[in-house]
């Protein structure tokens, strides 16, 4: 039988506008980096992408590269709209973007005009859509002038061939330069992608929350848990199933220490605290305030998703229980 979306998909989702623009998203959203790739299971693909939808998620993210192989996420993705997920297209923000190595020579990476325009024109041909809502620049680029990439996204966006520009792995003040001239050019920019995490708060450091809060632009996160750091999958060691075992490009091993251990066990102690798992209440803290519009949450089966989709409209955080995690934090430093 075909999939049919539950009827109460909308019930209990809660939605965030990004910025002042009138797009809203799902506070959880569902990056395809991991398990959408040609070693994935197709079946637990479809799976997790019905579970995310019946539940509210509609928002689902990619990338050119995601994988492996880079483009095969986009390919997998596409091919569920079209067999089971296509009817419901207009309800569902979908996002890809450019800017890492994507294919060789001198026009498969960074930020050039030439680069952004061929990648998104591949990622539309994956996907078979003729659009995406929102299309990213992956990463900022030391070389090519920050104009043309950024006259590139309003070009996209004025072909048709995405909705909206948002900018991915910036700091404060290229995000400004961005805005500025994105503004100039009447193009929407509604959306910065950055990594956050309670571990992890490198754009409190570099200024990008502070000026998307000034630019009154959104934030989506990713890598949330720290590459599972901020699970229960480290407590007691390291599970040799684990992604440190098994895939070490991103969490290393020199980073499960006895200190950090101990720091991760208080940190799970007040999530117990609050009713929660630790990795909800680090979903949690992430959109402890409004500047944050959603997180994007990865998943390799369905349970995953539903565990953290249990965070929506949680009690709020004490100024206590926000002062105990800083603290714990400043200890693991």
């Amino acid at each position: 039988m075909s999939y049919q979306a539950a009827a109460d998909r909308y019930d209990t989702m809660e939605y965030r506008r990004c910025g002042r623009s009138g797009l809203r998203l799902p506070v959880v959203s569902f990056g395809l980096w991991h398990n959408f790739g040609d070693t994935g299971n197709y079946e637990n693909m479809k799976e997790m992408l019905f579970t995310a939808f019946d539940h509210g998620i509609t928002h689902f993210d990619l990338a050119n590269n995601y994988g492996p192989e880079p483009g095969s996420a986009e390919s997998n993705f596409g091919r569920i709209l079209k067999e089971e997920l296509g009817s419901w297209r207009d309800e569902m923000i979908i996002s890809t973007k450019a800017g890492y190595l994507m294919w060789d020579g001198p026009y498969g990476d960074w930020g050039s005009r030439k680069y952004l325009m061929a990648s998104l024109d591949q990622s539309l041909r994956r996907m078979g859509l003729d659009y995406v809502d929102i299309f990213y620049h992956h990463r900022m680029d030391p070389e090519t002038p920050l104009e043309e990439t950024m006259n590139a996204l309003n070009d996209i966006v004025k072909s048709g061939k995405a909705l909206y520009a948002g900018i991915s792995n910036y700091d404060g003040a290229h995000m400004k330069e961005a805005a500025a001239i994105l503004k100039e050019l009447h193009c929407p920019f509604v959306i910065n992608q950055n990594r956050y995490s309670i571990l992890d708060r490198s754009i409190e450091a570099n200024g990008l929350k502070e000026a998307a809060r000034e630019e009154e632009k959104g934030i989506i996160t990713f890598s949330p848990l720290a590459q599972g750091l901020l699970t229960d999958r480290y407590l007691n060691g390291i599970p040799e199933d684990s992604r440190i075992r098994t895939d070490g490009r991103f969490l290393k091993e020199e980073r499960i220490t006895e200190k950090a251990v101990a720091g991760l066990r208080k940190l799970n102690s007040l999530a117990a605290e609050r009713g929660q798992s630790l990795a909800q209440m680090a979903l949690n803290w992430i959109l402890k305030d409004d500047i944050v519009t959603s997180v994007l949450v990865g998943a390799s089966r369905p349970s995953q998703l539903l565990d953290n989709i249990r965070i929506v409209n949680r009690a709020p955080f004490s100024a206590q229980e926000l002062q105990t995690i800083d603290q714990i934090v400043k200890e693991l430093q």
